[in-house]
C-alpha cells in the first residue's frame, strides 16, 4: 500500500470514528475536505516530513484561514479567520493534516470544558465525567483515535490537566519556545500552544516541527531547537527534585500512591531522587488568578461589537456595548473581566496587580535556584483524577483549585508535560507532571521515555 493509499485510509477512519463518538461533542468544525484536499495534491511517489500522514485536530481558538475561530463563545460564533496560525503553517509544511477544529471552554477560561456554546464536552474514558479544561475537547479528540495529535493552548495548565484526565501526554512549551500568532490571546504573558498525543514520538516530533523563532511574535525566543537524541545511560544521571509542597493538603490519596510508585521506580533504576522546597507554592493560585484575569480584562475589551464578532444593536452606543457584552459573553468569562478590571481599577492596582507581579518573580526565582540542584521537579498533575460533569460548574472557587499544581509552572515560564500512569479504583486516569528550566524540554522527553520503556 503506497503512502498516499495509507493516509486516504486514515481519512476514512476519521470519518467512521466521527461519527462514533458524536456524543463526546469534541469536534467544533469538521475539516475533512480541507485535509482531503490537501492529500489530493501530494504526488504517488514517496512522500517525507516527520508528520506526514499524521491527523491533527486544533483547539478552536488558534486560527485557520477561511474557517471560523469561535473560541466557544457566542460573541465568535460566525467569525471566520483571514490568516494562518504560526503553527498550522509549521504542520502543514511538515506533512500534518488538519481534519477537526476542537471544543473548549469559553476563551481557554475554564477547567472542565462546560463553559463552551457547544454544549460541554465528554470524557471518552467515561461520559460522566469531564475531560479536562479548557483543552478538554483537543484531549478528547486524541484518547478516541479520531487524531494522533492535537494542538490546545495552556494558560494556567488547560494542555496537562486534560491530559492527565484521559490519560495522554500533555505538554505545556516554555513561554516563548511555540510561537502564539495567531492564538486567541486570554493572558498574553502566559498563554502558550500546547501538544497533546498518546505516543511521546509524535509529540516530540511535533514539537520540533512547530518550535523556533517567529518574526510574528516578539514575544518568541530566538534560542535555537536541539533534536531529541536519547540515551538511557544519559537519562539516569538526571537528579530528581520532589517538591514537598505538592505532596501534601488536598492531594488525592491514590494520586499520591501513584507518585510514591514513580519515586520507588526511580530510586530502583538508580536515580537521585532529592527532596526540595517551592515554598511560595500556597501563593501560586492567587497571584495567577489576580494577573490572568487583569489581562483577560485588557484582552476581551476589543469584543465590543464594533470590530469584532456579534454584535446586538442598539440606537445607543454605549447600550450597544452593554448589550453585546452582556449577552454574548458566557458567565464565567463576566466574572474573569469583571474581576480584572476590580484589579486593574484606580486604587486597587498597586494594592494587588502590582504586588502580585512582584511575587511572581519571587515563584520564578523559587524554580531557578531549585534547578541549580535538580533536573527535572516530579509532581502530581492534578490534586485529582476527573470529577463528574456538572460536580463543579457552580463553585468557581473549587473549580480554579483544579490547576493548584499546574499554574506555577506557568508563572515561571517553565516547561512542563502530563505523562499517563495508571488509572484510579474507578478506572480513571492518573497524570504526574515532569517540569524543567527554561528551554530543557529534552529532559523532560528523556525521563518520559525512560519510563515509558521500562514500566
Amino acid at each position: 500500500m503506497s503512502s498516499i493509499d495509507i493516509i486516504n485510509k486514515r481519512l476514512q477512519d476519521f470519518l467512521s470514528i466521527k461519527a462514533k463518538i458524536k456524543g463526546i461533542n469534541c469536534i467544533t468544525e469538521n475539516l475533512y475536505d480541507r485535509a482531503k484536499n490537501i492529500s489530493n495534491s501530494f504526488s504517488n511517489e514517496e512522500q517525507s516530513g516527520p508528520l506526514f500522514g499524521k491527523l491533527f485536530s486544533i483547539k478552536d481558538n488558534i486560527n485557520i484561514k477561511g474557517h471560523v475561530t469561535t473560541c466557544a463563545s457566542k460573541i465568535l460564533k460566525n467569525h471566520k479567520s483571514t490568516y494562518n496560525a504560526t503553527v498550522i503553517s509549521r504542520i502543514e509544511k511538515a506533512g500534518g493534516l488538519i481534519v477537526a477544529k476542537t471544543n473548549l471552554d469559553e476563551f481557554g477560561m475554564g477547567s472542565s470544558n462546560e463553559h463552551s456554546i457547544f454544549g460541554p464536552c465528554k470524557n471518552p474514558i467515561d461520559e460522566n465525567y469531564v475531560p479536562g479544561g479548557s483543552s478538554g475537547g483537543s484531549a478528547a479528540s486524541v484518547v478516541s483515535n479520531l487524531v494522533d495529535i492535537s494542538l490546545g493552548s495552556d494558560t494556567g495548565g488547560s494542555v496537562r490537566q486534560p491530559a492527565s484526565f484521559c490519560g495522554i501526554y500533555g505538554l505545556k512549551p516554555t513561554y516563548g519556545r511555540v510561537s502564539r500568532y495567531g492564538l486567541t490571546a486570554f493572558a498574553s504573558s502566559f498563554d502558550q500552544i500546547g501538544i497533546l498525543s498518546k505516543k511521546l514520538e509524535d509529540l516530540v516530533s511535533t514539537f520540533e516541527c512547530i518550535s523556533g523563532y517567529d518574526q510574528f511574535d516578539n514575544t518568541s525566543s530566538k534560542n535555537s531547537v536541539e533534536i531529541f537524541n536519547y540515551s538511557p545511560t544519559q537519562t539516569k544521571k538526571m537528579v530528581i527534585g520532589i517538591p514537598k509542597e505538592y505532596m501534601s493538603g488536598s492531594i488525592h490519596p491514590e494520586i499520591k500512591n501513584k507518585m510514591n510508585k514513580m519515586i520507588k521506580f526511580l530510586k530502583l533504576n538508580n536515580f537521585n531522587v532529592k527532596d526540595i522546597s517551592l515554598p511560595l507554592t500556597k501563593q501560586c493560585i492567587g497571584v495567577y488568578y489576580i494577573l490572568t484575569t487583569a489581562e483577560a480584562s485588557s484582552n476581551l475589551s476589543r469584543y465590543d461589537g464594533v470590530v469584532y464578532g456579534n454584535r446586538i444593536n442598539s440606537d445607543n452606543i454605549v447600550q450597544m456595548y452593554k448589550k453585546t457584552r452582556t449577552d454574548c459573553f458566557g458567565d464565567e468569562v463576566k466574572r474573569r473581566i469583571i474581576l480584572g478590571t476590580f484589579i486593574l481599577s484606580s486604587g486597587y492596582y498597586d494594592s494587588y496587580y502590582s504586588q502580585a507581579q512582584k511575587v511572581r518573580r519571587l515563584i520564578r526565582n523559587d524554580f531557578t535556584n531549585a534547578f541549580k540542584d535538580v533536573d527535572l521537579l516530579l509532581t502530581p498533575t492534578s490534586p485529582t483524577p476527573a470529577f463528574k460533569i456538572g460536580e463543579r460548574i457552580k463553585d468557581p472557587v473549587n473549580m480554579y483549585l483544579s490547576d493548584i499544581f499546574t499554574v506555577p509552572m506557568s508563572l515561571a515560564g517553565m516547561p512542563a508535560m502530563n505523562i499517563p500512569f495508571g488509572l484510579s479504583s474507578k478506572n480513571l486516569p492518573i497524570g504526574l507532571q515532569l517540569t524543567a528550566n527554561q528551554f530543557k524540554e529534552n529532559k523532560i522527553f528523556e525521563l518520559a521515555r525512560f519510563i515509558n520503556d521500562n514500566i
